[in-house]
């Protein structure tokens, strides 16, 4: 998605699916750079749901935080962000800070079997 590689489309469509590889979310994380992406990618597939897998993920910086958040607030574009597989502490900080109330979290199991 990005000349970083580090954000990957796993699907885009109605429902788009974003994910880091497992690979924790570097401090340096520019979330203006990502959101203006994400939001030329959702827009040009009318995405309604923007899902990011956050399997393998321990932590997220503050700048990706502000990235979940200001995808709900897309003009013109009326988005559901969720989040799939946080991890403990993620959780954590999305019920603290009450993003769990804009950002629907959500476990699968992604064992192969």
């Amino acid at each position: 998605m990005t000349e970083d590689g580090l954000l990957k489309v796993y699907s885009a469509g109605e429902v788009t699916v974003l994910g880091f590889s497992g690979s924790d979310v570097p401090s340096e994380f520019n979330a203006a750079h990502y959101r203006a992406a994400i939001s030329d990618l959702v827009k040009a597939h009318h995405s309604t749901i923007v899902a990011f897998d956050l399997t393998g993920v321990r932590l997220v910086p503050s700048g990706m935080l502000g990235l979940l958040v200001s995808l709900t607030r897309i003009p013109g574009l009326p988005l559901k962000v969720q989040v799939f597989n946080p991890s403990r502490d993620v959780r954590e900080v999305l019920s603290i800070t009450k993003l769990n109330r804009m950002i629907e979290v959500h476990e699968i199991d992604v064992t192969e079997k």
